[in-house]
């Protein structure tokens, strides 16, 4: 239960009092400073509090966002401001210090929640303070301004500010004018009839894997219904992020869950259409693992590049002429719109494999979906190196660590690293790349030209650890260095396609897939801990499953030492057993976080 202190006296007609108990707050009066201090003090230390004015006149939803939302400590608009238990002692500090000035009578001339926010403030806490757009809040100090600040309340339609609050900011076209303009009516039936948005994401994710399941028949039904349900289960996939906006019902596990069950959604559809191929007498497992190997890379460029310059100031973070010509065809409302489409989404490349799925064959689907996020990803990569070169930035620390875990360095490149240490400092400033980048098409060539069993991928895997170690040796600060994680990620998956391909015996390439995915997870659930500021997985883990550089190796061992079909077992063991280890790891550490109260993440980012 969450307690408001409703300080100086009541107004008559006011509804704050029955707006606060609607949004599940037990409300106490004060008349002044000192008894609104004592209050204070008698609300239990694990509950959240706010200080309201009782001539507060504004919005629900307005006392809604400031009041509510789990993922700021303090938060304050005119005439109320909260805290969270994390928070309550800065409260409280704040509000002694407005005691002992002397505003121990009943608040006659100014508000004291925004006193206590101004005290707040400068005591340099971090006070949220939520956009309200046309929504009302303020403090009357007068009956003129009251019945003013009425009329305004009036004028603007609550629940429709609300429901348009919802949609996320920034979304891709397809997801804008076809799914959200009737998804946020079903957000709002959702939450009417009390339904969380973890609850609706596993709806989501189960409407995927029927959807799954019924390309994998194989039959032209199959794969019609397949596409309806691939469409419908976005449609949740959207409804409950906007439900999650609707009722600011965020939760770290329920950022993890979104974002783990997209991926989990789209690759499980993958691996729906190869089966649903196979039954046909085609075999597209090797553009299915391709894909996934496409869209995962594709994600880590994605994710490097915005942890590199996570922390660039106002000054630096838009300085390129590339930035600024980005600026000028934002400018321009019809560019936007074909901007974000063209590097495809989820919703228009959701909505393209549907379509496909229900009118052509897997094959086509897969070449498509190749075609378009290769050209995405061209489109994008190419953009953000422009930006890195022309732009005026440092590295901070942070970011180099962060690309440094998403390096997923093991044992190996560890070792390497520490006695490279020296030398990597000497190299120019696009070593790390380079080196990187050269160690993995040699190790993905080498599987590629030479015939299967041969030792030169093993050869060329031991090269591909020394390169991968120098490319960490020094801090990941240089203006391309955040290639280095995604360059690791396509040698180690692109190896493991290509060794399967050339196994060339049945069930290889599924076994790939599954081990590529296993990895690609470890991959995303680091990106996710890092966005949720817990950091890194463990340690423990890293070395556990080897890290890139070990895997990469242990396979192209195993393509020489065992025949095809033994190679195919192998990499159907190492799949499971690299799943259950970093999948038990993985829900262990964010259901701790979230019993943990472990503060609330929510991406409002670029589409993935």
């Amino acid at each position: 239960m969450s307690t408001a202190i409703l300080t100086g006296q009541p107004v008559p007609g006011s509804s704050v009092e029955s707006e606060l108990r609607s949004l599940g707050f037990d409300v106490r009066l004060a008349s002044g400073t000192a008894e609104a201090e004592t209050l204070l003090a008698q609300v239990p230390g694990g509950e959240r509090v706010a200080v309201v004015d009782a001539r507060f006149v504004g919005h629900p939803h307005a006392l809604r966002l400031a009041l509510t939302d789990p993922r700021f400590p303090l938060a304050a608009i005119p005439g109320a401001v909260t805290a969270q238990p994390g928070a309550r002692q800065a409260l409280s500090r704040a509000m002694a210090r407005e005691s002992s000035a002397g505003g121990g009578t009943a608040v006659a001339v100014d508000s004291l929640a925004d006193r206590v926010a101004t005290a707040l403030d400068d005591d340099g806490a971090d006070v949220h303070r939520p956009e309200l757009g046309s929504l009302v809040a303020v403090v009357p100090a007068d009956p003129q301004a009251r019945n003013e600040a009425r009329q305004a309340v009036a004028s603007v339609d609550d629940e429709a500010v609300r429901l348009k609050s919802a949609v996320k900011a920034r979304d891709g076209f397809f997801t804008t004018f076809c799914i959200s303009p009737y998804s946020r009516y079903l957000a709002r039936w959702c939450a009417r009839r009390g339904l969380t948005p973890n609850q609706v994401t596993t709806a989501s994710l189960i409407t995927a894997l029927i959807a799954a399941s019924c390309a994998a028949t194989g039959t032209r039904g199959g794969f019609v219904a397949a596409g309806g349900l691939l469409i419908a289960s976005f449609v949740l996939d959207c409804t409950d992020g906007q439900l999650a906006r609707y009722s600011l019902q965020y939760s770290t596990l329920g950022a993890w869950l979104d974002a783990t069950f997209d991926r989990a959604k789209e690759y499980a559809y993958y691996a729906g259409l190869a089966l649903g191929a196979a039954r046909g007498g085609d075999d597209v497992w090797a553009l299915a693992l391709g894909a996934m190997v496409l869209q995962t890379c594709r994600h880590v460029v994605d994710f490097s590049f915005n942890e590199a310059n996570v922390d660039s100031t106002a000054a630096t973070a838009n300085t390129s002429p590339t930035a600024a010509l980005s600026d000028r065809l934002d400018s321009v409302g019809w560019t936007v719109w074909v901007r974000r489409m063209i590097v495809l989404p989820i919703g228009e490349r959701w909505a393209m494999i549907a379509v496909l799925t229900a009118v052509t064959t897997p094959r086509i689907t897969f070449y498509a979906l190749l075609i378009g996020c290769a050209f995405a990803a061209t489109y994008t990569t190419a953009g953000r190196l422009l930006r890195s070169l022309t732009r005026r930035a440092t590295r901070t620390d942070r970011a180099a660590k962060a690309l440094a875990d998403l390096a997923d360095s093991g044992p190996l490149a560890d070792a390497v690293a520490k006695g490279l240490r020296g030398p990597a400092r000497r190299l120019p400033g696009l070593a790390a790349p380079a080196v990187a980048l050269l160690g993995g098409v040699a190790v993905v060539a080498a599987c590629a030209f030479t015939g299967f069993g041969g030792p030169w991928p093993a050869v060329a895997a031991v090269l591909y650890v020394l390169t991968s170690g120098l490319a960490v040796a020094r801090p990941l600060k240089g203006a391309l260095d955040w290639l280095v994680p995604p360059f690791l990620r396509a040698a180690e998956y692109g190896t493991v396609l290509v060794l399967a391909a050339k196994a060339d015996v049945n069930g290889a390439l599924p076994a790939a897939f599954g081990l590529v995915a296993a990895v690609a997870y470890h991959h995303y659930d680091t990106v996710y801990r890092i966005r949720g500021n817990a950091g890194a997985p463990p340690h423990w883990l890293v070395r556990a499953i080897g890290g890139h550089e070990g895997r990469t190796l242990l396979v192209t061992v195993l393509a020489v030492l065992l025949t095809a079909s033994a190679f195919k077992v192998a990499l159907t063991v190492l799949a499971v057993a690299v799943a259950l280890v970093v999948l038990v790891e993985s829900i262990r550490f964010w259901v701790a976080a979230h019993k943990v109260g472990a503060p609330a993440v929510h991406d409002e980012g670029e589409p993935a």
